[in-house]
């Protein structure tokens, strides 16, 4: 404790405006608990970049921590890129702050000499990365917290590829931000080196998305009826307009949820990965016989698709089933314009659906599979730029569309679910029916993930002795299956339990746990990189006969997850 409070007393100091005094005064007065979460780390950069609850401390986002990290940054840019005019693109979302710490940065940048094109108003995460390419930066900074609730918000990063930072540089960077002191960061702008962008990029940025999400020239689009929700975000600025330009005419969006909101006031957590996020727009879908519902969370990065099932109900599709979906029209679309050579690839990662890579496969297209996080997609299209990369998604509602963006993209991805249900509907199909002639043509794949927050000090130490005992204490069978492998990223290395042969992961080192039985069944488990959690995926899957079998056997294969979360002591 005495460590703790010794450091909450450095930000007592002249180096720390009123304000930031005022409240630490206040916490050590009181005797506050909430000290030690705010002290007893720094915060880090994790796969989604810098991201935690607002507020005075070296564990929360404020202005010192975001200063600090800038300043390392930018000292960081100044050493690796030589230019006489480094450049930078700042964006941010409709959460509280947001506005406020993106002038934050960009004071800090220009203070280091560092050239700034800082967004007018709040902007969707992909045309960040789509402005860092548009306008030669050298690296770009998006203010935000993804789904995280209202309390939160963090601070992503980007290189000159247009894609988050990966190693050499996200540990290089660290490095520069661990040695400074705050009393280093220059907080004064040079107001000369900050220029205001809008329209122009805009423009640009829906021309582009418009291009990459489109399947045919030949849609009826006049004929799909979208009902979409922004979830109080950012994507209210950009998909509106995108699904206009691309022809689509019958469009609702959920009003109550179109203004920009931190607090999200209709739902519990603006994240479409959740139903009930999406519960006021597919009521709207019902009410008016919609054909599909898209939800995106705050930063518009991530979508959710709500689909008509085969009883004319709204399904809400998982991250895997609209990756996979997406995948084969694109694989489809690249093979029917005589595109495909050999020299394509998809991305996926190592906790999303292994169809993806068999849907691959059948069009003799490499899957290239990387690390969670939509930043190692952008990286296989970095590191293997004599490849076209068709597009790629991870389970957790993420989708890029060619690589025009470096990011996952709900807005170009929008307007791909789109243009998928227009063709299918068009040709007497619909979204749900082609994913269940996948599933019929391959097999059928079932996910699940469950996340348990373990929040604090304590929380972090229970996390890692959970990942320990899985790590040290290996499960011998999932479900009366007996399990063949055990992967450890961390470790780098593929054990098969039944030989005990040994071998090497070629992938950089990362806290995960993939248990894998011979029949596919599949568990994972790793931390987030992002929020207080452990995260566990599931994955069985088995044969489907035909479509009109689908409920019975997605039924069998839901059995079967609850009885392996069972059997884990997860529930």
């Amino acid at each position: 404790m005495s460590k703790i409070l010794d450091k909450a007393k450095q930000w007592l100091t002249a180096t720390f405006d009123a304000e930031t005094q005022a409240e630490i005064q206040q916490l050590i007065a009181t005797n506050s608990s909430d000290l030690d979460d705010r002290f007893y780390k720094d915060m880090e950069f994790g796969t989604g970049g810098m991201r935690g609850i607002m507020g005075a401390g070296t564990n929360r986002i404020n202005k010192y921590t975001l200063g600090r990290a800038t300043q390392g940054l930018s000292n960081y840019l100044i050493k690796n890129i030589k230019k006489e005019q480094l450049k930078v693109v700042i964006a941010f979302d409709c959460r509280h702050n947001s506005k406020k710490f993106a002038k934050v940065v960009a004071d800090v940048f220009s203070a280091n000499n560092i050239k700034v094109f800082l967004f007018e108003d709040l902007r969707a995460t992909p045309e960040l990365s789509f402005a860092v390419r548009h306008l030669g930066c050298d690296a770009g900074i998006v203010l935000t917290a993804s789904h995280n609730p209202p309390e939160y918000n963090g601070y992503k990063v980007y290189w000159a590829d247009g894609g988050q930072i990966v190693p050499p540089h996200d540990n290089g960077i660290i490095a520069n931000v661990n040695t400074l002191d705050f009393s280093e960061i220059k907080f004064d702008a040079n107001e000369s080196l900050i220029e205001v962008i809008g329209k122009e990029v805009d423009e640009a940025f829906i021309e582009a998305s418009v291009k990459n999400g489109s399947l045919s020239k030949n849609i009826d689009r006049n004929n799909l009826k979208i009902v979409f929700t922004s979830l109080h975000g950012t994507s209210i600025v950009s998909v509106p307009d995108a699904l206009k330009k691309a022809g689509y005419t019958d469009v609702h969006i959920v009003e109550e949820q179109r203004k920009p909101d931190g607090d999200f006031p209709t739902v519990k957590s603006p994240n479409p990965e959740e139903p009930e996020a999406l519960e006021m727009a597919t009521d709207l879908a019902n009410k008016i016989g919609a054909d599909i519902v898209i939800g995106t969370d705050p930063d518009c990065d991530r979508l959710g698709v709500a689909v008509r099932d085969l009883e004319g109900n709204m399904k809400l599709m998982n991250g895997n089933q609209t990756m996979v979906v997406m995948t084969q029209f694109l694989l489809k679309k690249w093979k029917n314009e005589g595109k495909l050579n050999g020299k394509q690839f998809v991305g996926s990662t190592i906790v999303s659906t292994e169809l993806v890579n068999d849907l691959a496969a059948n069009y003799n297209v490499e899957t290239k599979v990387g690390l969670t996080g939509f930043k190692w997609i952008a990286k296989m299209v970095r590191d293997f730029p004599e490849l076209d990369f068709i597009g790629g998604g991870e389970e957790s509602f993420g989708y890029m569309v060619g690589d025009f963006v470096r990011d996952k993209d709900a807005v170009t991805a929008t307007l791909l679910a789109c243009e998928v249900a227009a063709l299918a509907k068009q040709n007497g199909s619909s979204f749900y029916e082609e994913l269940l002639d996948i599933y019929v043509n391959n097999r059928f794949y079932k996910e699940h993930l469950i996340s348990i927050t373990k929040k604090g000090m304590d929380g972090a130490a229970e996390i890692q002795k959970m990942l320990s005992d899985m790590r040290n204490n290996p499960i011998k069978g999932i479900d009366g299956e007996k399990v063949e492998s055990l992967s450890d990223y961390q470790a780098s290395t593929r054990k098969n339990l039944i030989t005990g042969e040994t071998t090497k992961i070629d992938l950089p080192k990362s806290n995960v746990l993939i248990y894998q039985t011979k029949n596919g069944t599949r568990i994972a488990a790793r931390p987030s990189g992002t929020e207080p959690k452990i995260k566990f995926y599931f994955s069985v899957n088995t044969s489907l006969d035909s479509a009109e079998n689908a409920d019975k056997v997605e039924a069998e294969l839901d059995a079967k997850i609850q009885r392996i979360i069972k059997e884990m002591n997860l529930n």
